[in-house]
């Protein structure tokens, strides 16, 4: 029950009569000498409909002088109508029950209610006085029997804060000490340190969006809970207080900590503060609030990584891991999460760049490196697309490019030459047409071609399927040399046992063998996947899992072209959109989708090193491979075409160009190009299983939710919403996984929703709720 509902039924019973002995009161009297409850009339009128109120006669807000009070108990004032079954109650400011007593001494236009003290009830304590504010909240006789402080200080909050508390659960109030902090904070709107991160937010604006009432319940909060005078002091100290952490303060940082993006102007109001004197060894635990330290210390980083360039790479690897300990605290703080910290964000991968290149993939047989590079190898390559997404602004670029191309072209050249070494002709693992085993099996497979999937990306998207709850098989294969799509694209599809090449061919691009029809354009492609029963289906088609279909989708080759190294920043949307398609084709009604790719590439900010090849040898040259004119002599390692052995052409030695420097090419020999990974997908066998969970803790610091889970809690993920089944409902900034400790922690979006119940969920991998478990968003 509310107190407002509590207020009602008191007011109401005290017309409780008994018909045996008594007649029905005529009304209630509610005398209110001090006008204590003046403020909250309004608000009581909604609640009861049969609330008049002594004063200036204005009927249509139900208040009137003494003798309409009388017309109405009468009936005869007809611009007013009360409920039949309930007791006319006036409310009387300004008068007491004494004044009611002196009939002879009260003013004339009170007299005509002076009998109805007779006729009717007076709304009074037990020991017949007037009920106050702080009576009512007291009083376990016919009050609310609440532990409520009697100094001024709380006496002034709680008049201030009475429309507030009449919406309190008077349960809620049971067993508190209401004292001027809890009338302060409750007239805020109960969360006080909100308030304080709007006001540092919003400066002088905040307070005009108070009213005045509220502007002093916040003050006085503020200096009682943080010995701080916001009127006083000004937001410039609070925006002080607050970097520094200290005290009572660390609880404000903490919840500031916890959604930053909410309060954008606070950061610019601490950069206005002086900050303390920083020395060089000061740390993140100590200056962590000060964005001019995250600031300084950003500047100290790109310095050091452009500092790189004079070192031997294995000297630059030892100094990138020392860097990236001193940095990686600066990544738990909240400049890391605003964007401000871009290169400690980008220091944790130039580290993992830095630690797999330590090892040189220049030993052993070409098998040796096939495993080297799937095990360890491509995390290097990883590496550097996750340290370039990190950042935008041209001197960081400037000092991760430095950085990259200082340990990881060196690796990359010398992997790359080890490789055409071992390769001589026919030892290159892809080996030609007419080695090559027929790898697809007849009926109920669909094969999603996907341009450009390197060895790397494809692990990403592994990953990323396993994580919504397929199931995927690896396979490695090495990509028909070439490495361009002209040449690979048809050599993984699965009517390239009737693709040859002819012996004139100098753009690697086959024909059909048996018309001697160019693939180009994707139209005899196509026509012959038709003619042997395999449907061709658009982006927008996924079949009905019937029969054989080849598809098509995602382009990384082309946007790594157009490009270069910005591809870093839009791959995981682009295999994000990849995941999507194959969660489309699944669910079309197809067992499995195999993914394929015709080639890898290569990467390198700051552009690729070039080698020069004279036009009189070649009759096509692409970026990293040229055909060359026939009867030209050339010094060129050769290499037979996929499609034709006596069709020869040039690679670029190492990881050089021809012609043209680029930040992204293709077309040669190396690791990165040439080692590709199929995917089979599959839905889960497990996925209709019951996971079996358990919420076992939980536990709110301010607006953010820490769980733990007992069971099978693998790949399980944590939601918070105000409707267990409905997705829609969600409250949290993002649905987070849960660790393998069995833990995790969201954030709910809207401080409006503190105090809202609301349901935990637990959702698996395909979006199933797996367990629930109530809860109070805030705590409680």
């Amino acid at each position: 029950m509310r107190v407002i509902e509590h207020l009602v039924k008191t007011l109401r019973d005290s017309a409780i009569f008994n018909p045996e002995v008594q007649v029905a009161p005529s009304c209630i009297l509610w005398p209110d000498k001090d006008r204590q409850w003046e403020a909250v009339i309004p608000r009581l009128q909604s609640e009861l409909a049969e609330l008049l109120v002594l004063g200036e006669y204005t009927p249509e807000n139900r208040v009137g002088p003494a003798i309409w009070l009388r017309c109405v108990i009468a009936g005869n004032a007809p611009d007013v109508t009360l409920p039949a079954d309930q007791v006319p109650v006036f409310y009387l400011p300004g008068v007491s029950r004494q004044d009611l007593r002196a009939i002879e001494d009260c003013p004339d236009l009170l007299k005509p209610l002076a009998e109805l003290q007779y006729r009717g009830v007076i709304w009074s304590q037990a020991n017949a006085k007037d009920w106050t504010i702080m009576a009512f909240l007291k009083s376990d006789q016919g009050g609310m029997g609440l532990d409520v402080a009697q100094d001024n200080d709380a006496k002034n909050a709680m008049q201030l804060a009475l429309y507030r508390l009449l919406d309190e659960e008077l349960e809620l109030l049971k067993g508190k000490r209401l004292d001027k902090d809890y009338f302060n904070t409750l007239l805020t709107g109960g969360d006080p340190v909100r308030d304080l991160l709007q006001w540092l937010d919003l400066g002088d604006a905040f307070q005009t969006t108070r009213g005045a009432n509220e502007w002093k319940a916040f003050v006085e909060v503020c200096k009682s809970q943080l010995a701080f005078n916001p009127q006083a002091d000004g937001v410039l100290a609070g925006a002080s207080k607050l970097a520094t952490r200290e005290g009572p303060w660390h609880s404000v940082w903490e919840r500031y900590s916890e959604a930053p993006k909410r309060y954008p102007n606070i950061p610019n109001r601490i950069r206005q503060c002086k900050p303390p004197t920083f020395d060089l060894f000061v740390t993140a635990d100590f200056a962590g609030g000060w964005p001019q330290w995250n600031e300084e210390q950003e500047q100290r980083l790109r310095r050091d990584l452009m500092g790189l360039r004079d070192l031997p790479a294995h000297e630059a690897r030892k100094r990138l891991l020392e860097l990236e300990k001193a940095h990686a605290p600066r990544r738990e703080l909240v400049w890391a999460e605003m964007g401000e910290a871009p290169l400690a964000l980008a220091a944790k991968h130039l580290a993992v760049v830095a630690e797999v290149t330590k090892t040189a993939l220049v030993a052993g047989s070409v098998a040796d490196l096939q495993a080297g590079y799937a095990t360890e190898g491509w995390r290097a390559d990883d590496a550097v697309l996750a340290a370039l997404a990190c950042v935008d602004r041209a001197a960081d670029v400037d000092a991760a490019t430095v950085a990259i191309r200082t340990i990881y072209l060196p690796w990359l050249e010398e992997s790359a030459r080890y490789l055409q070494k071992l390769v001589d002709g026919s030892a290159y693992p892809g080996g030609r047409i007419a080695e090559a085993p027929a790898f697809y099996k007849v009926g109920g497979q669909c094969v999603l071609f996907v341009d450009g999937l390197r060895f790397d990306t494809a692990r990403r998207l592994s990953a990323a399927l396993e994580a919504r709850g397929y199931q995927v098989a690896e396979a490695m294969n090495w990509t028909a040399l070439p490495s361009v799509t002209a040449t690979g694209k048809a050599a993984v599809s699965p009517v390239r046992n009737l693709i040859g090449g002819s012996d004139d061919c100098d753009d690697f691009e086959p024909r059909v063998a048996a018309t001697g029809q160019s693939l180009k354009g994707g139209y005899h492609l196509r026509k012959l996947l038709n003619d042997n029963h395999w449907t061709v289906l658009d982006r927008t088609e996924s079949g009905n899992g019937q029969g054989n279909a080849w598809c098509e989708f995602g382009d990384i080759d082309s946007e790594g072209h157009e490009r270069g190294w910005k591809l870093a920043k839009h791959i995981d949307a682009l295999l994000a959109e990849i995941v999507e398609r194959i969660g489309a084709l699944l669910t079309a009604g197809w067992t499995s989708v195999r993914v394929v790719t015709d080639h890898g590439w290569l990467l390198m900010p700051g552009k690729l090193p070039t080698i020069q090849m004279s036009k009189d040898l070649t009759d096509n040259k692409w970026g990293r491979c040229a055909s060359i004119k026939p009867g030209a002599s050339t010094g060129e390692r050769l290499y037979p075409w996929f499609w034709n052995p006596h069709q020869q052409f040039a690679l670029a030695d190492g990881v050089s160009c021809y012609g043209k420097s680029v930040d992204y090419n293709h077309g040669g020999l190396s690791l990165q190009e040439c080692l590709t990974l199929d995917l089979v997908v599959t839905r889960s066998g497990g996925a209709s299983a019951k996971q079996v969970a358990e919420v076992t803790d939980i536990a709110w610091k301010g607006l953010r939710c820490t769980v733990a889970v007992d069971g099978q809690y693998a790949n399980l993920s944590l939601d918070i919403r105000t409707q267990a089944g409905d997705p829609a409902s969600s409250v949290v900034v993002s649905v987070k996984p849960l660790k393998d400790n069995g833990t995790a922690s969201a954030v709910v979006e809207n401080e409006e929703l503190q105090g809202r119940a609301a349901f935990l969920v637990l959702l698996s991998a395909t979006g199933e709720l797996v367990a629930e478990a109530n809860t109070v968003i805030g705590g409680g």
